[in-house]
């Protein structure tokens, strides 16, 4: 009995030895686990364990906002390319007021803010930012036809209004030392709503980003720059202060990636490109065509694009850049009617009359249609889409000529951004001959490709406000509780 009694502590000992033993070599083998730095917070772990990158934003068109087809925006598309990076699906969260962004990343609400905010001083107290993805400048605004202030100075007594919160009131702010009576007021309006009202002639001056200049001129081409305010400012991604700097690590490489392999770059020429081209004229003659002539044929347009699985508004923005949506047009070089098309393509088509509107709108879709599986498998869209307007105009083979310069270049023969580049080449005398088949005006399809752009643009902007005038809430309709 004695025997059993000691020799049982003994037993018991060697059991739970046998059970720790793997823990034990764990610890050993790995000795950094008992420290405390294992324990501390990581956000980028904690990203990845969640399965989603929690990020707020605002609505704008150079931010995030939804479109039939589902959400769109250089930010959106910038975060969910990070998201993918990181291996995970990105969620946004969308702040009410621009106000609101900063104090809710400091809350905890999100792992990042996105939402084109400019890095200042003041800010940078506040939160950490990333590399700078784009630079633009504060511009101020007034419309064609009123006193154009053509500096600071020149604001004094005018009447002013910028969104509240915003860097432009951090620079009012700053010019205010030097000119005392400089005055203004800070509204809850998003700066896209400024501008129309400056468009609409109810408002003087406003101020807003470059970037958003840029976009928004091509819906209200009255719309001029006065000045800039100061020096290019950046824009960047902002994470909450800390020790913890794994998310944001994470994010320098990210972009780092992005600027290196070109992707910021046509990520940028996709939403801002076809923007920056447009001007006042072609675009104010462009509205009032949409109010003119785009109703006799928009059910055309409509009709052909469902057949060919096309956007209607793309397959319009086309037939006005071709003909200005004249059905009788003819060019000198032989091409005729709203699409333009040529005696062969027509005869390919079966088009027995191009000067029809119905048959040549169907006759361009099927056409369009036809270049955009063309494509080779690796053009994505939408650069598939870009490559085939490029091939409308200049032909599919100039085309292939240019993406074969594109890749003698190092650059990617799949992407709109690169091939546009190399398109002016196949006029130039050190080029051209090198290629299959030859000389071709290789400026025209960019410029081509761009205004159709724009156009396309400011249907798809146009559509969806007629679209929202006809929705129950718009006379005050409340849908029924379900």
């Amino acid at each position: 009995m004695d025997r059993i009694g000691t020799d049982q502590p003994t037993g018991i000992f060697h059991a739970a030895l046998r059970i720790c033993r793997p823990a034990l070599l764990i610890l050993l083998v790995f000795p950094q686990l008992l420290s405390c730095s294992f324990f501390e917070k990581n956000k980028l772990r904690d990203v990845k364990s969640a399965g989603e990158l929690v990020v707020l934003t605002r609505t704008s068109p150079t931010t995030y906002y939804e479109t039939p087809e589902g959400p769109a925006g250089f930010e959106y598309d910038l975060v969910k390319s990070f998201a993918n990076y990181l291996g995970v699906k990105p969620r946004f969260v969308v702040a009410e007021k621009f106000n609101d962004i900063i104090p809710r990343l400091l809350k905890g609400d999100a792992d990042l803010a996105a939402a084109g905010i400019t890095v200042t001083e003041a800010r940078s107290k506040l939160v950490r930012f990333g590399p700078p993805y784009q630079e633009i400048r504060q511009q101020v605004i007034y419309r064609l036809g009123t006193d154009r202030p053509a500096s600071a100075e020149e604001l004094i007594g005018r009447q002013i209004e910028v969104q509240a919160g915003t860097s432009y009131a951090e620079r009012l702010n700053e010019l205010k030392q030097q000119y005392p009576e400089l005055k203004w007021t800070e509204v809850d309006k998003e700066t896209e709503e400024l501008m129309q009202v400056v468009w609409e002639g109810l408002l003087e001056i406003s101020i807003a980003d470059s970037n958003i200049v840029a976009i928004n001129r091509q819906y209200f081409p009255e719309i001029q720059v006065a000045f800039s305010l100061q020096k290019p400012e950046p824009l960047a991604w902002a994470f909450a202060l800390g020790e913890d700097q794994s998310l944001y690590d994470a994010a320098v490489k990210f972009l780092e990636k992005s600027r290196s392999t070109g992707e910021l770059a046509q990520l940028i020429d996709r939403y801002y490109g076809p923007a920056s081209h447009s001007n006042f004229v072609n675009l104010s003659v462009f509205k009032v065509r949409v109010r003119s002539r785009l109703a006799q044929y928009q059910l055309l347009f409509e009709k052909a694009a469902k057949q060919y699985s096309l956007d209607w508004r793309l397959l319009a923005a086309l037939g006005y850049q071709e003909s200005y949506w004249d059905p009788t047009a003819t060019s000198p070089t032989g091409v005729r009617g709203m699409m333009m098309l040529t005696e062969e393509t027509a005869d390919q088509l079966g088009i027995a009359d191009r000067l029809d509107a119905t048959q040549s709108i169907g006759g361009g879709a099927h056409y369009l249609q036809g270049l955009i599986e063309r494509m080779p498998p690796g053009i994505t869209e939408p650069d598939r889409t870009w490559m085939a307007l490029a091939a409308y105009n200049i032909g599919i083979n100039h085309l292939e000529d240019a993406r074969i310069i594109t890749q003698k270049h190092g650059r990617d023969p799949n992407k709109w951004n690169d091939v546009k580049n190399s398109l002016p080449l196949l006029a130039d005398e050190a080029w051209y001959p090198k290629t299959k088949n030859g000389y071709a005006r290789g400026l025209e399809p960019v410029i081509f490709v761009n205004a159709v752009r724009t156009y396309y643009d400011v249907l798809v902007k146009t559509d969806e406000e007629e679209k929202a005038k006809k929705r129950p809430e718009a006379f005050g309709i409340k849908a029924p509780a379900i």
